[in-house]
C-alpha cells in the first residue's frame, strides 16, 4: 500500500510563497508519474504539475508556469512544489498523487489516471 502525506500548506498573502512537500512510502523513481493537483470549493480537481519517474521531465498547467516548480528528492522519497507569486485564485486544497502504472504520454494530467492520493493540504492566498 502506497501512502502519500502532504505538508506545507497555510495562509499567505498575495505575492507570497509556499513550499508543499509530499512524503511517499515508496521510491518516487518507481512511479511513472507523480503530480500535484488542486481542488477549490465547488470545482473539479485540476492538474497543477507533474514529474515523470523515468526521466525527471516536468510538466505544468498554464496557470502554474513560471510561478511553480515541481521537484523530487529520490533519497528522501519526497516530491515538492515550490509556489511563488501566489494569487488569490491559487486558493484550494492541494493533493499529491502517484501513478501505479504507466497511463500514456499525457496521463499525468488526468486525476482519474492516478492510483494513490494524499489527504490534501489547504492553501489560502489572501488579497
Amino acid at each position: 500500500q502506497v501512502q502519500l502525506v502532504e505538508s506545507g500548506g497555510g495562509l499567505v498573502q498575495a505575492g507570497g510563497s509556499l513550499r508543499l512537500s509530499c512524503a511517499t512510502s515508496g521510491r518516487t523513481l518507481s512511479r511513472p508519474a507523480m503530480g500535484w493537483f488542486r481542488q477549490a470549493p465547488g470545482k473539479e480537481r485540476e492538474f497543477v504539475a507533474a514529474i515523470i519517474g523515468t526521466n525527471g521531465n516536468t510538466y505544468y498547467a498554464d496557470s502554474a508556469k513560471g510561478r511553480f516548480t515541481i521537484s523530487r528528492d529520490n533519497a528522501k522519497n519526497t516530491v515538492s512544489l515550490q509556489m511563488n507569486s501566489l494569487k488569490p485564485e491559487d486558493t484550494a486544497v492541494y493533493y499529491c498523487g502517484a501513478q501505479g502504472t504507466y497511463r500514456g504520454s499525457y496521463g499525468y494530467r488526468t486525476p482519474s489516471l492516478y492510483d494513490y492520493w494524499g489527504q490534501g493540504t489547504q492553501v489560502t492566498v489572501s488579497s
